[in-house]
C-alpha cells in the first residue's frame, strides 16, 4: 500500500510545490475532463458529469422547495434585444460570442450567444405578465452559456459552461429584495450541507456587482491555497430592466406598474470549489452527498472461492441505501486502493477471505484512512454513519482552514504586510469611497469579496484614507 501512495504522489504534482499545476492533475488524473479543439471549451466526461447531475438534482429540489419553475429560453439574443438595457450590455460585451452569418447567408441582424438571459426573460415576461395576478413569475432555467475569457481554466473559468440562472418577477420591491436574499440563503445552506464547504456570506460593493443590478449578493468559500472563489451571487434589479423593456403590470388599486426583479445563479465552478477545498496530494476528496460513488468495494484475494460471490452480495445490498460500485477488474488490491482514493471515494469497502470467515468487512474512510473493522449485519446502519461523519469532517477541515487564513488589519501597512507573507483573506473597515477600493487593489492586490453580513468592528477608520468607516469588509485574491 506505501508503494501505491508513493506512485500516486508521483503522478499528482504537490499542492505546496504547485498548487495550480497540483489542480490540473487532479481534474486530469480523475477524468472529470478533457481539453476540446477550441481553446477555453472543455468536454465534460461521465465522472465529471456526475458531479454535476448530482449538485444539479440536488439544488433543483431546493429550487422547488421555494416555488420555482423550470423553463428553457433560446441560445440566441438579437442584437437589439440586448443593447435595450446599456449597464448591462456593456458589462457583458467584451465576453461576447457574436453570430454573423447563417446558412450560408449574412444574418440582418447580429446574435449573440447568450451570456446571461436577463434579456430573453425579460423579452417573454412582457408577453405574459399583465395583472398582479400573474406575480410573482419564478423561473429558472439549467443551461449553458458562453462568455469569451482570456484566460481559462478547467471548471473555474471556461469559454463555455454549464450553469443555472433564475430571474423572477415580483410586485414590490420589498417581495424582490426578500426573494434575493431567499436564494442566497438557499445558496449558502447548500454549500454547507451538501459540499460541505463553509462561506462567508454578504452585499457586494458598487463597483462589483453585476452590470445592470441595484444590489448584488455573494457566498465566497475560500480554497485550500487561501484563494477567494465567488462561489454564487444573487442580485436585485429593481425595476430597471422592466423600465427597459416595458414590463408593466395592473396592480391592487388599478394602476399600471413595473414589476421588480431578481436574478441568481451558480455554475459548474462548483465542481473546482470542491476539488480546491478537498483535495489532498493523493487527488480528490468528495463529499458524500455529490459523490458519484458512495462506497467502493474492493475484493482481496478475488481468487480465492467465495471472495467475489459475496462483493457481488454485498454490492447488492449496498445499492439499496447507497451509490455503490463493485471493483471487479483484475488490477492488484493495491492499484485499486490508489485508483478509488484519488477519484475522491468516501468510503473503501474491503472484503476477503478472512474477513468473511469472521463475518466482517473493512470499512476506509477517504479523509483519514481508518480502518473500521465492521460486522456485515450492521453495514445499513454503519454505512450512512460513516458518510455523514466524512461529510462533517471535511466542513470542519474546511472551516479550520479558513480561520487560520484569516486576517484582520488596521493600517494599509498591515495590510500590506499580510498580503505580502500570507494567503487568505483580510478583514478590514471601509470607508466606502472606491478609491479606497482602488488603493487596496494597487498597494496589496487584493480585490473587494464582500460586506459580510455578519459585521464586526475592528477599528474606526478606513485604514485607506484614515476616514470614519463603519462597514468591514473582505478582501483577497479571487480565481
Amino acid at each position: 500500500m506505501a508503494q501505491q501512495k508513493k506512485k500516486l504522489v508521483e503522478d499528482i504534482t504537490s499542492m505546496e510545490e504547485d498548487f495550480s499545476q497540483w489542480y490540473t492533475d487532479v481534474v486530469k488524473k480523475a477524468e472529470l475532463m478533457d481539453y476540446s479543439s477550441v481553446k477555453g471549451c472543455m468536454v465534460i466526461e461521465p465522472y465529471g458529469y456526475a458531479l454535476w447531475e448530482n449538485m444539479q438534482h440536488d439544488l433543483d429540489a431546493r429550487f422547488k422547495k421555494v416555488g420555482v419553475q423550470n423553463v428553457y429560453m433560446p441560445m440566441f439574443i438579437p442584437e437589439s434585444l440586448l443593447q435595450k438595457e446599456k449597464d448591462h450590455v456593456e458589462g457583458f460585451a467584451p465576453e461576447c460570442a457574436i453570430v454573423t452569418e447563417g446558412g450560408g447567408e449574412k444574418l440582418a441582424e447580429r446574435l449573440y450567444v447568450r451570456p446571461t438571459s436577463e434579456t430573453l426573460f425579460c423579452e417573454h415576461y412582457q408577453k405574459i405578465i399583465h395583472s398582479y395576478r400573474d406575480l410573482p413569475k419564478l423561473y429558472n432555467q439549467w443551461c449553458s452559456v458562453v462568455r469569451w475569457e482570456k484566460t481559462t481554466r478547467p471548471f473555474l473559468r471556461s469559454s463555455e459552461f454549464l450553469w443555472q440562472e433564475g430571474h423572477t418577477m415580483h410586485e414590490t420591491a420589498e417581495e424582490a429584495q426578500e426573494f434575493t436574499l431567499t436564494m442566497l440563503k438557499v445558496y449558502e445552506d447548500f454549500y454547507r450541507d451538501t459540499l460541505a464547504i463553509p462561506a462567508v456570506v454578504g452585499k457586494k460593493t458598487e463597483k462589483e456587482k453585476f452590470a445592470g443590478a441595484e444590489a448584488t449578493y455573494t457566498i465566497e468559500p475560500m480554497m485550500h491555497n487561501g484563494v477567494a472563489l465567488q462561489g454564487g451571487t444573487s442580485h436585485y434589479f429593481g425595476d430597471g430592466f422592466t423600465k427597459a423593456f416595458d414590463i408593466t403590470f395592473t396592480d391592487r388599486e388599478n394602476k399600471l406598474r413595473h414589476p421588480h426583479q431578481t436574478s441568481w445563479g451558480v455554475s459548474t465552478r462548483m465542481i473546482g470549489a470542491v476539488i480546491m477545498v478537498h483535495g489532498d496530494d493523493n487527488g480528490l476528496v468528495l463529499p458524500p452527498k455529490i459523490a458519484p460513488i458512495q462506497v467502493v468495494i474492493v475484493p482481496v484475494a478475488a481468487h480465492k472461492p467465495g471472495v467475489m460471490e459475496k462483493a457481488e452480495e454485498l454490492r447488492a445490498r449496498l445499492a439499496r441505501f447507497c451509490r455503490v460500485k463493485l471493483d471487479a477488474s483484475d488490477n492488484s488490491p493495491g492499484w485499486k486502493f490508489a485508483q478509488w482514493e484519488m477519484k475522491g471515494v468516501p468510503l473503501r469497502l474491503e472484503i476477503g477471505p478472512k474477513d468473511i470467515e469472521k463475518g466482517q468487512c473493512v470499512l476506509v474512510r477517504r479523509t483519514d484512512r481508518e480502518k473500521l473493522f465492521t460486522p456485515l449485519e450492521e453495514l445499513e446502519t454503519v454505512i450512512p454513519q460513516q458518510l455523514q461523519a466524512v461529510g462533517k469532517a471535511l466542513y470542519a477541515r474546511a472551516q479550520e482552514n479558513r480561520a487560520a487564513r484569516t486576517f484582520s488589519a488596521t493600517t494599509m501597512d498591515e495590510v500590506v504586510d499580510i498580503a505580502t507573507r500570507e494567503s487568505g483573506y483580510i478583514k478590514t473597515m471601509w470607508c466606502g469611497d472606491e478609491a479606497c477600493e482602488d488603493m487596496m487593489k494597487e498597494k496589496a492586490g487584493l480585490s473587494s469579496r464582500c460586506m459580510p453580513f455578519e459585521q464586526e468592528h475592528i477599528s474606526d477608520v478606513c485604514p485607506c484614507c484614515g476616514k470614519p468607516a463603519s462597514k468591514m469588509v473582505y478582501w483577497g485574491v479571487a480565481y
